[in-house]
């Protein structure tokens, strides 16, 4: 089985600018996390763009969409950002395609060494490889069919809409 990760950019793969203060993107982390995590699956990576999901345009979605609908692969994981993530979901959803999407993030940067990003994306791995066709958000060990996910912004994890 082939994965192919597409990347978005997202807190995932942000940086931190010691002179600014501010978080920027250079380029994506996803090669450094999966040699340090030994990875030995066969895995494709394409960059579709690197920007915080609260930039992302319905144009960008559609590109991402577009990306999916065309990939060889029927095993497909996006990093994307925590905040537009569910939109993104439900987007891909509702496009009823025959593969197994799985999407997940950060909520603090990889480059900061406590991320949940190292653990999400592991984690993603193995849902991709296991779950039925469908689309999904996968955040913290868990994951939501992406029609019936929220992010709480108090508590800062993904559940199930009530």
């Amino acid at each position: 089985m082939t994965i192919r990760i597409l990347i978005t950019g997202g807190t995932f793969d942000k940086e931190y600018d010691m002179m600014t203060g501010k978080l920027y993107f250079k380029d994506t982390h996803l090669p450094e996390i999966f040699e340090i995590g030994r990875c030995n699956l066969d895995i494709k990576i394409r960059n579709l763009m690197m920007i915080d999901s609260l930039e992302m345009t319905d144009s960008d979605r559609e590109l991402i969409l577009h990306n999916v609908r065309e990939a060889e692969e029927d095993n497909i994981i996006i990093t994307h950002g925590t905040d537009t993530m569910a939109q993104t979901g439900q987007l891909l959803a509702d496009a009823n395609l025959e593969k197994v999407i799985v999407l997940t993030g950060a909520m603090i940067p990889y480059k900061f060494g406590a991320s949940d990003a190292f653990f999400n994306l592991g984690s993603s791995l193995a849902f991709v490889q296991c779950l039925p066709v469908g689309v999904y958000i996968s955040m913290h060990g868990r994951y939501f069919p992406a029609y019936n996910v929220e992010k709480n912004r108090d508590t800062g994890f993904f559940e199930a809409r009530s």
